[in-house]
């Protein structure tokens, strides 16, 4: 097997699979070829897994949890406690990034890698089994809202691994399309999820009445079985394992991040804004829109999630090799700038009810999240220092999600009841909605977009650095 030195070899091909371009020489000390690949896929597949159950509860909290666990005589109501439960998730995520985010950097990325993917596909899958609130009444929600609350814990560190094991495996010159790969994974988590509820909902007359919607829930358990299998066989970051050879490894990562990297920490808040945001918005809460205030069928809104998944496979990828070429910052920064400028246009389209321009509304919209997210796989591992650089992407993204994804779909569902109840509670007036609600985007997007001229430009970076970036070229 060949092994080379950091940084060496040049990799031949632009193709976006993991395993098809090929390395000349590997990208570290000790680490092959082979190591590289099957940490591409480990990423990707746990990222995969990740958000094949956020897409499916997404699609579930939009279209069929409101009735089945938080039955109410009005619909916006059930709407609301159902994203309700959506949003715990998102609550508790820095909870899990901080916990698993210090023992990544104490214990290693792998160990914490194992043990995310468990609990996130074990709480995915027992949902799949959770009685209604016809036949538990009051438990039914109770048992949902604490098998998020694990599910959440889980996402809080997933997301935050692989980006820093792809970071830290990857050659410096390729770092941006290496670390984009795991985003590619959640692009295929989220078709996978949309096509099998589009399958499902093609056959339910009756959610309240069907077992059907449990089935994608039970489908976890075999992504779990995968990636398991694959991580494993996964070998230590080599900056990790440079760390310990070193006895550099912090004994208190999270206390160091806080009082050396606020700065950088408040950074990854801004420009999470609107990506995550957007995330959300677009995958649930339009969803939701066209399904619940537009009367468009619930399998369109799946369709429209599934074309946004492919559109994004392709999108990711190539925007991690665009990132390498010109830098990251400027990159993140024009997709942020794109949603901004798309923001209302989009929710207009929605907001007229028709059909085919519907559901490719929010696969055209969904390319600015898809663009920001890809960047994001080497931008935020590259902006920390290495002693604290696992915690520092967790807590990051995971706390700046709070207030970005995790609130968006709840104060987006209080809007369009707002609005319904204030203009006569037609049809009409609930549509009315689409203005605050694209204004809503377009300020998330600002707060990125301003947030880019304050961020350092990180590519290439030496990852084995102690210092942030931006203390490295003395901001």
């Amino acid at each position: 097997m060949k092994t080379a030195s950091a940084g060496a070899g040049p990799l031949n091909g632009g193709s976006v699979g993991p395993g098809s371009a090929e390395l000349t020489s590997p990208p570290q000390i000790g680490i092959t070829t082979g190591d590289l690949y099957r940490a591409a896929w480990a990423a990707s597949l746990g990222s995969a897994l990740e958000y094949y159950d956020f897409a499916l509860y997404n699609l579930a909290s939009a279209l069929i949890f409101g009735p089945l666990f938080f039955p109410s005589k009005n619909p916006a109501m059930g709407l609301i406690a159902s994203f309700g439960t959506y949003f715990v998730g998102f609550a508790i995520r820095p909870v899990g990034g901080v916990v698993f985010g210090i023992l990544g950097d104490r214990l290693g990325r792998k160990f914490v890698l194992m043990a995310t993917i468990l609990l996130m596909g074990a709480a995915s899958t027992l949902i799949g089994v959770l009685p209604t609130y016809a036949t538990a009444g009051v438990w039914a929600p109770v048992m949902l809202v604490g098998l998020r609350l694990l599910q959440g814990l889980g996402a809080g560190a997933e997301q935050a691994g692989a980006a820093v094991l792809m970071a830290e495996y990857a050659p410096s010159h390729r770092r941006g399309y290496f670390a984009a790969l795991p985003f590619m994974g959640i692009q295929l988590g989220t078709v996978f999820a949309a096509l099998v509820y589009f399958l499902v909902l093609q056959r339910i007359e009756d959610v309240s009445q069907s077992w059907l919607w449990r089935i994608p829930f039970l489908l976890s358990v075999v992504i779990i079985g995968v990636a398991i299998w694959i991580r494993l066989k996964l070998k230590e970051s080599p900056t990790f394992a440079k760390l310990e050879a070193r006895h550099q490894v912090d004994a208190h990562p999270l206390a160091h991040l806080l009082t050396n990297s606020r700065r950088t920490v408040f950074v990854v808040f801004g420009l999470r804004m609107a990506e995550n945001g957007g995330s959300s918005i677009f995958q649930s809460l339009a969803i939701s829109y066209m399904v619940g205030v537009m009367g468009l069928k619930g399998q369109n809104g799946s369709l429209s999630l599934f074309l946004a998944g492919l559109v994004g496979a392709v999108v990711v990828p190539l925007t991690g090799l665009l990132s390498d070429r010109i830098g990251r910052v400027s990159v993140y920064r024009g997709f942020a700038m794109y949603q901004l400028l798309i923001a209302f246009p989009a929710w207009w389209v929605l907001s007229q009810g028709e059909l085919v321009s519907s559901v490719v509304a929010v696969p055209i919209a969904l390319i600015a999240v898809w663009g920001m997210f890809a960047t994001q796989g080497a931008l935020l591992p590259e902006l920390f220092g290495a002693r604290h650089r696992y915690v520092g992407v967790a807590f990051g993204r995971e706390m700046s999600a709070v207030f970005a994804g995790g609130i968006a779909p709840l104060i987006g569902a209080s809007i369009i009841a707002w609005t319904t109840s204030h203009y006569g509670g037609t049809k009409e007036a609930a549509a009315l909605s689409w203005i605050p609600l694209a204004a809503y985007v377009a300020l998330l997007s600002l707060i990125s977009v301003v947030t880019t001229f304050y961020t350092p430009e990180p590519r290439g970076r030496d990852l084995d650095d102690l210092r942030d970036a931006g203390q490295t070229v003395g901001i």
